[in-house]
């Protein structure tokens, strides 16, 4: 696990590249959120992260979600995104324990997490298919008004925007032409909120409209096998 000094650096990095493209783009740091994934991390590392100042946190699976929201239920002001495909027999662990889900892209696993949910609505991103690859989750990007038909009225969620993957570039402005497509599928749907950009290319998704970005590997080197 890293330790509490290299976190510090990576972190101070991290910050200083998405305060260089903020300014790039005309933007100010407050426009975009940090979510610190921690996959496959101990709840040692997230609460580490948390004292170094992160308050938002990324998990790709839910019982790993569930077991971390229960570890550091003594972290006040933490919130939890759960990032991953979601499948329906595990929408009460996100229902539970996340603040934001950023992969919705199917009726029954909405319908569940609407029933299961408690509280204050899940903010949702619905995820977005947007270059059609087959290996990849989520909706076509011409499917995705009819799917907010059928979304928007559940109860205990809030669609806040849309989330989309590009294909795996060699460079990161290979995932230009995918970001500035979701945000344009988000603008005409009248959704600001955009999930899009990762450790290697979030400052191209910065500069076309990110209001969250999923970084791990920078903050926490790679990950547990």
């Amino acid at each position: 696990m890293i330790d509490p000094r290299a976190l510090a650096a990576n972190l101070a990095a991290v910050e200083q590249r998405l305060a260089t493209a903020c300014a790039r783009a005309g933007r100010a740091r407050a426009e975009v959120q940090l979510v610190a994934v921690t996959k496959r991390h101990p709840p040692g590392l997230v609460r580490l992260a948390y004292e170094a100042g992160l308050r938002h946190f990324g998990e790709n699976y839910a019982q790993e979600l569930r077991d971390k929201h229960a570890a550091l239920s003594d972290c006040a002001g933490l919130r939890w995104h759960a990032i991953g495909p979601l499948q329906t027999k595990n929408a009460r662990y996100v229902a539970k324990a996340a603040h934001v889900f950023h992969a919705l892209d199917r009726l029954e696993v909405a319908q569940e997490l609407s029933r299961r949910r408690v509280g204050a609505a899940l903010e949702c991103f619905v995820e977005v298919n947007v270059a059609g690859e087959a290996s990849k989750a989520g909706l076509a990007p011409e499917a995705v008004s009819a799917f907010l038909e059928q979304v928007l009225p559940l109860p205990g969620l809030a669609v806040v925007g849309l989330m989309g993957m590009p294909p795996l570039a060699v460079s990161p402005e290979d995932s230009r032409a995918a970001f500035r497509q979701l945000a344009s599928l988000g603008r005409a749907l009248g959704l600001p909120s955009l999930s899009m950009g990762t450790t290697g290319d979030f400052e191209v998704a910065i500069e076309e409209g990110a209001t969250h970005v999923r970084v791990g590997t920078a903050l926490f080197g790679e990950r547990p096998g």
